[in-house]
This record gives structure tokens, sequence and C-alpha cells, in this order.
């Protein structure tokens, strides 16, 4: 009994610092000013085989109703017809640069290498690094450039949207959002006085230029795969401010298309978490097991298998109702499908199992693919 009542006490925890992180976290204000005069914004696009996604992310490019910026796009070695769509759009606008990417050096991870070679033809006083299968809103610029001004940032990057196509990306990708937001004291480390980590998410990077290459740029985390997360602990650690923001009213993500790169995304970046720091990885495993999981056993066994008493069953029911209130809190904020709230053990497991998958191969040396490129032990790349 003392334990199950500890659980619901940590459980109210997280739903606490949920709670703080909801109600401090930013938003682009739709009907923010242009500041005069209108820097000139970098808005740098790396991709890699994104003939699905391209041609949509550079149009609502196009369409940002902020005065002064330029559209470059780096084809990181593509198979697909990638850069025969960029070359088309590039031929009517004259914001549209396009360039081909090196081949990828060894000890460099490929997206990494990609944005530091887009960043290097940049003219922009901003750079805004933006995954290929974002969509944004024309008053997307303009309102996230007026509040990386006024909050005084050094990085401004947040939450897009996340789109989910068919019924299982409905129930897993959801559950991303809602184990950050739980666990992230993301109120606290926007507050603190000394530059702290916030979220660092790839899809939406928006840098002070001067910012970026002071501590190196992507140069500094060149063999990193999740090259986003470690920017964002080099930049405070050199001293700049990060903050992380809801983006999701001016950008939405279409991450993944399937279930086999939802799979392997998600392994790609659990391998890497693997390998900087597989003891705290093997730790939030557990934690998310008997925290997030572990319940719905409980209140299977005690309803139906065992001879619990009233008081055991009524905690086991609160420590539900307080995960289903933070992913009904969670999904409803960002917009994502309510029908993953009813499916959570589902998609929680899918998470552990990928854990289970991607840390083994970690362990056993075998290494992760990603976009035809494989990292392993053997490179230098995490």
């Amino acid at each position: 009994m003392i334990y199950q009542i500890v659980v619901a006490a940590v459980l109210i925890v997280f739903l606490i610092n949920l709670i703080l992180n909801l109600r401090n976290m930013r938003v682009p204000d739709k009907n923010s000013k242009v500041p005069q005069p209108a820097p000139l914004i970098s808005m740098l696009v790396p991709a890699r085989d994104e003939e699905e996604n391209i041609r949509t992310c550079l149009e609502s490019l196009q369409k940002q109703d902020y005065p002064n910026y330029e559209i470059l796009v780096l084809d990181d070695n593509s198979t697909d017809n990638t850069a025969a769509i960029v070359k088309e759009l590039a031929a009517r606008d004259n914001r549209i640069q396009f360039y081909f990417g090196e081949p990828l050096p060894d000890d460099w991870a490929g997206k990494a290498f990609a944005c530091y070679q887009l960043a290097q033809k940049a003219n922009g006083s901003w750079l805004l690094f933006v995954d290929a299968d974002t969509i944004h809103e024309p008053h997307m610029l303009r309102s996230t450039l007026a509040l990386a001004l006024e909050l005084k940032t050094s990085l401004l990057s947040g939450f897009p949207r996340q789109l989910a196509t068919s019924f299982p990306q409905k129930i897993i990708i959801p559950v991303f959002y809602f184990i950050l937001l739980g666990w992230i004291p993301l109120w606290w480390l926007h507050r603190s006085k000394k530059p702290k980590p916030s979220m660092a998410i790839g899809q939406f990077f928006f840098f002070d230029k001067d910012e970026y290459w002071r501590i190196g740029g992507h140069e500094t985390v060149k063999s990193r795969i999740n090259e986003d997360l470690w920017m964002g602990i080099e930049l405070s650690r050199h001293g700049g401010r990060h903050v992380a923001v809801d983006l999701s009213p001016v950008v939405s993500c279409n991450m993944y298309r399937d279930m086999g790169s939802t799979w392997h995304g998600l392994g790609k970046s659990i391998y890497s978490i693997a390998a900087m720091a597989p003891l705290a990885l093997a730790a939030l495993v557990a934690a998310a097991y008997y925290f997030y999981i572990a319940p719905f056993f409980w209140l299977w066994s005690g309803f139906f298998t065992g001879g619990e008493s009233l008081l055991w069953r009524g905690v086991v029911v609160l420590q539900i109702v307080i995960m289903l209130l933070m992913r009904w809190l969670v999904d409803s904020r960002f917009h994502e499908p309510t029908i993953s709230v009813w499916f959570h053990p589902i998609g929680m497991l899918y998470y552990l199992v990928n854990v289970l998958y991607a840390g083994g191969r970690w362990l056993v040396g075998t290494g992760v693919t990603w976009k035809e490129r494989f990292y392993g032990k053997e490179s230098t790349v995490e």
C-alpha cells in the first residue's frame, strides 16, 4: 500500500511540473510587429531524400509575411527527386538558393554537416534551421523573431505540432511530448539566472548568427547523431541563453511518414542516448515502466484477479486518472489526436520496446542506420 501511495505522489509531482511547463511556455504572437529595420533572416533547409516533403515546406516558407529573408536549401546527396523539385521552385523565386552538399566526412554526422555547410553560405544576421518535413504558417517568421528579440535568446527552439497519418502513429507520436514535459522542468530552467540547457528540437532552430559562430556552429557537435540536443548543451556551456517555446500554432512537422521510419527514427535517437549515458537511459526506462505502465497492470490485478482492499484500488485508479489527465493536457495543447490518450499503455510499451532494441544494438556494437547511412561504434559518430 505504501508503495502505491509513493507512486501516486510522484505522479502528482509530474503533473505539477507539466502544468507549470504548459503555463510558462511562451507562444509566438500572430500580431507581432516587424522590427525596424527588419534584419535579414536566412532560412536554412537541409534535405536528404525529401521528395515527399520538400515542396510543401518551401512553399510555406515562400508565403512568409516577413519582408526580408532568404531560403537556402542543401541537397545532402539525395537519391530521389529532391534536387529537381528545389531547382524548379528556385527558378521561379530568386529568394531560394540551391546547393549540392559535399561528400560526408567520416567524423561528421549527416545532418550536422549539412547544417554547417548551409550556415557558411548564409548572409542573414539570424539563422533559422528547419527540417524539410516542416510546414510553416505565414506569420511564423515575424512572430518567432519578435519572441526571440523579446526573450533575448541566443537560440529559440521548441515544440512544433507533430502530425500523424496512420492509426498506429496517432497512438505513438504524441507520447513523446508527454514524456518530455512531464519530466523536464522547463519552467525552472528558463527562469534560472545562469544559462541552462533547455529542450532543443532540431526541427526548428532559430539562432542569432553571432551566437551560432561564437560556439563554433555545428562543428562543435559534428560527431553527434542527436546534434540538436548537443547544440543546446554547448550553447549553455558557453553562456548563451536557450529558450524552448510552444511552436504548434506556427510550425507543424510530418516527422515520420510510415511505421518503418517511425521505428528507425526513434531508434536512432535512443541509440545516441545509450552511447552518451547508458545508466541514465536504463533509469529512465525503469521510471517509465513503474510510473506510466505498471499501474494498468495493477488495476487489472486488483480488480479482476486479486483481493486487494478498496483503498488500494482507489490509489491505483488515482494513478491512472493522473496519467490520463496529463496526456489530455499535453495532447490538447499541441493539437494531437485524442485517441492516443485511450491507448496510452500501448504507446508507452512501443517506446520501451524501441529502447530495448536500440540499447541492445549499442550494447553489442551493431550500430544504427538512418537515411541510408550507418553509424557504428567503429566510427567516431555517436
